[in-house]
């Protein structure tokens, strides 16, 4: 074939590619699965996860980081290790459980190295030139896992010679065992999380089932850890996929839940031109700059939940020394978070449908802070949904083709939207002094999210 020809197919390729993007629908599993099969899958993903401990166990730490990219040296040890011979797990489990801990590990150090940022940035003992230098060290790889494992600096050529004009203007030693220490204190912190492993489900290749049916009943065959044996599992559906999947069990039920990643085509509306800035709340959803609302019974529904779990949790409690059963209050705490997030989902549809923004502005919300005068709200806060209605909120922007696009946040409830001065609020309303305006507080910050979007104060 033609290099021309080639290069216009992979193109093509490409380009279908980046109007996908990636979204996981549920499977669930028809009726209680007998005692037998839920063991046999309780045994897989109780191997599943001592895989992952061992893995991180052995590569999690600093003299791991050489041999985490690609990941094949660690796929070697482990089979040079006889862990998944002396636990009889068929390779398909095995494998996945590995470069899924391997995932876990990378994920780690991102998040050890972006800690390590914040901390540079608010450490005013360190000079601009001392922050630039330990930031190349974050950024370059095999910077990083020298100055950790203390060897000897190799660097392709036109980085080396970047890292010796550094190294000029500032002493690396004492930078390069702050960065040790720092990394050390918060890495510990990571991989102790991580440790505690659950053992509720496991991932599983395309080789490892298959759908079909017995009897007219549709569903999915899993292989156990029995040579040449599957187990049958009738499911709700009769959908059928093909890609890795996560089985999810739930023992005391007999049920399984099976979570499937699709890449569905992105919808690209001609009608969708606004430029919309919101705000979010725990009592209404959102409300944007034209003072509009949506979700304004989130708050109903929050209370209702938060109440609900304050007093089973008082109820448990007492009744601790008895051994009271979890298994009627993790059902209704599900039905309940359903209940919610449908409402979420269908307040967020109804959202994009009215509003048809091109470019969408907010907020990034601050994490929830422990510690204040008044516990009952701290504890609604704490159970509030942001978590959920920001990630469904990026993912249907990213299906109908919208720009998200977050801003900074700093006073921006307490300025005015129209003169810029600072006001006050009381009773969900805004009054600002110097012009005379009085509006609705979350009308206000929605307002003043757009224009700061609009000026370019936005989180890179």
């Amino acid at each position: 074939m033609p290099i021309v020809c080639v290069c216009k197919t992979i193109k093509r390729d490409f380009k279908m590619l980046s109007e996908k993007v990636c979204k996981t629908i549920h499977q669930y599993s028809k009726g209680p699965l007998c005692a037998e099969d839920m063991k046999k899958l309780q045994e897989i993903a109780a191997d599943y996860s001592k895989v992952k401990r061992y893995v991180y166990q052995r590569y999690s730490g600093i003299g791991g980081l050489s041999k985490l990219y690609p990941g094949y040296t660690v796929q070697n040890e482990m089979t040079e290790s006889g862990l998944r011979s002396e636990m009889g797990l068929p390779s398909v489990y095995f494998y996945l459980a590995v470069f899924d801990a391997l995932g876990d590990i990378k994920g780690q150090w991102a998040n050890t190295k972006s800690q390590v940022l914040q901390l540079i940035v608010k450490n005013e003992n360190l000079s601009d030139v001392e922050r630039h230098y330990i930031r190349f060290l974050l950024k370059v790889s095999n910077a990083f896992e020298a100055v950790l494992n203390q060897k000897p600096m190799e660097l392709p050529t036109s980085i080396q010679k970047q890292y010796l004009k550094l190294t000029g203007q500032v002493d690396a030693d004492r930078l390069n065992r702050y960065l040790c220490r720092q990394v050390r204190k918060i890495h510990r912190k990571c991989s102790q999380q991580t440790l505690k492993g659950k053992e509720d489900g496991f991932s599983i290749a395309e080789r490892a089932y298959r759908y079909g049916e017995i009897s007219g009943q549709g569903g999915i065959f899993i292989s156990v850890k029995e040579q040449r044996k599957r187990i049958f599992i009738p499911l709700t559906d009769n959908n059928r996929y093909e890609s890795q999947l996560y089985v999810k069990l739930y023992p005391s039920e007999r049920k399984v839940e099976i979570n499937v990643p699709i890449r569905v085509t992105v919808h690209k509306n001609e009608d969708y031109q606004n430029k919309v800035g919101i705000s979010m709340g725990m009592y209404t959803m959102l409300t944007t700059n034209q003072g509009h609302t949506y979700g304004a019974e989130l708050g109903r529904y929050q209370t209702e939940y938060t109440e609900w779990i304050r007093e089973q949790t008082r109820s448990y409690s007492r009744n601790r020394e008895n051994n009271p059963g979890r298994k009627k209050y993790n059902a209704k705490k599900s039905r309940m978070e359903a209940h919610l997030h449908g409402y979420i989902n269908q307040e967020l549809n109804r959202f994009f449908h009215q509003e048809k923004p091109e470019r969408l502005y907010a907020v990034k919300l601050p994490k929830p802070v422990s510690g204040g005068k008044n516990k009952k709200i701290n504890h609604s806060v704490s159970l509030w949904q942001r978590g959920y209605i920001r990630s469904r909120l990026i993912q249907k922007c990213r299906e109908q083709s919208v720009e998200y696009v977050e801003v900074l946040g700093k006073d921006i409830s307490r300025e005015c939207s129209v003169c810029g001065a600072a006001g006050s609020r009381k009773e969900g309303f805004f009054r600002c002094e110097v012009c005379g305006q009085s509006i609705e507080e979350k009308t206000n910050t929605a307002r003043n999210v757009l224009k700061r979007g609009i000026e370019g104060k936005i989180l890179r």
